[in-house]
């Protein structure tokens, strides 16, 4: 919106900077942050006035002396705050083109199936919230919208397979319905890897806040020609407003982060983890370095296979053995961590570390094609 103010820099020069995606997405990080940081009491007092706390999972799962026992009382849903803070930023600054049209459209269609399962959670006290079954077919539905919408506002772009440290397309073109599956793939375990790790203070958010930098270093170089040219990136008109999303993104996390560090004042629900996973991996699937998200999201990743791993070995074992045997003390990763007598913030910090390391990681690869 106030892009159009820089129609205006023939009378007023100063406006030539609205011009400029470096300085919209820092404008956009600052809006979504301030957004958060303001209208954070604000949301905590509603979610507790609507009594939005949800049943404690880890009951009977982590010993009590191994967790906060307070933390039943804390108000889940706090995403609706990372989403507005998201949208406000994204519609005050980004040019509303294409691309930021199919973010914005994913990003609430997302938050309202989260939305929906938190609040089954907390109004009924029932740990399981919507169906896993139904909140997958929501979010393959979802997603391959997305993904076809994305295909037709970039003309097939969608459909190349890039594979790191190749400067060429591995798949010229992979077809629309191989284009579609790949990316509701990407999308929906990036959405869901996201989920399962939001399981202490600030862990999903500051790891998330993370990769959305490294994607949006991504989405700038892919939306400038000449640095897409010289890195041997694909070129994609229009991408760099991406830039401006993963800003919000960035800024809107900080800003939740400042009320979910431990001692957390809210969790974020699947209202905003189902939201903010599926748009880095649409980002992920437009700069075609989808691929390279199992480094960027090494520690979703190893969260998502934890959970995997473990389901998997106890219905193996009980097939063969008639016992089931469990691969870790408990799933994700950071409970059975938990289990293993390391402190919240131990855990939280080091992951966060992993995180940035394997950030560095994938910015280095943009040199060697």
């Amino acid at each position: 919106m106030l892009y159009y103010l820089s129609e205006f820099a023939g009378d007023i020069s100063i406006l030539n900077v609205f011009r400029y995606v470096s300085f919209r997405a820092g404008a956009a990080g600052f809006t979504a942050f301030l957004s958060a940081i303001l209208l954070g009491p604000l949301t905590i007092r509603v979610l507790r006035g609507f009594q939005t706390t949800a049943p404690d999972h880890l009951d009977g799962v982590v010993p009590d002396e191994q967790r906060d026992l307070g933390k039943g009382e804390v108000p889940t849903m706090g995403g609706v705050l990372i989403l507005y803070s998201v949208v406000l930023a994204i519609v005050l600054w980004a040019v509303p083109n294409g691309l930021v049209k199919v973010f914005l459209g994913l990003l609430i269609a997302l938050g309202l199936v989260g939305f929906l399962d938190d609040y089954k959670k907390v109004s009924q006290n029932d740990k399981v919230g919507l169906s896993a079954r139904w909140k997958f077919v929501f979010q393959i539905l979802i997603s391959a919208a997305a993904v076809y919408c994305l295909d037709a506002v970039t003309s097939n772009h969608v459909r190349q397979l890039m594979v790191p440290f190749l400067k060429d397309p591995v798949i010229a073109d992979m077809g629309l319905f191989a284009a579609i599956a790949f990316g509701c793939l990407v999308l929906v375990s990036s959405s869901n890897a996201v989920n399962l790790s939001d399981g202490m203070d600030g862990l999903a958010i500051g790891c998330t806040i993370v990769c959305a930098g490294t994607y949006a270093c991504f989405a700038y170089v892919c939306g400038h020609k000449l640095i897409a040219d010289y890195l041997f990136v694909p070129f994609v008109p229009g991408c760099s407003e991406v830039t401006v999303i993963a800003a919000a993104i960035i800024g809107a996390g900080l800003g939740f982060l400042w009320h979910n560090c431990n001692p957390a004042r809210m969790f974020m629900g699947d209202t905003g983890s189902l939201a903010i996973g599926g748009a880095i991996g649409l980002i992920a699937v437009l700069v075609k370095q989808e691929i390279l998200l199992l480094v960027v999201g090494g520690v979703f990743v190893m969260e998502a296979g934890s959970v995997i791993l473990q389901v998997g070995y106890y219905k193996i074992t009980r097939r063969l053995t008639g016992t089931p045997k469990r691969l870790f003390l408990c799933a994700p990763f950071h409970h059975h961590l938990q289990w293993l007598g390391w402190t919240e913030t131990q855990i939280v910090v080091r992951f966060w570390i992993m995180a940035i390391v394997l950030a560095a990681l994938s910015l280095a690869s943009l040199k060697v094609r």
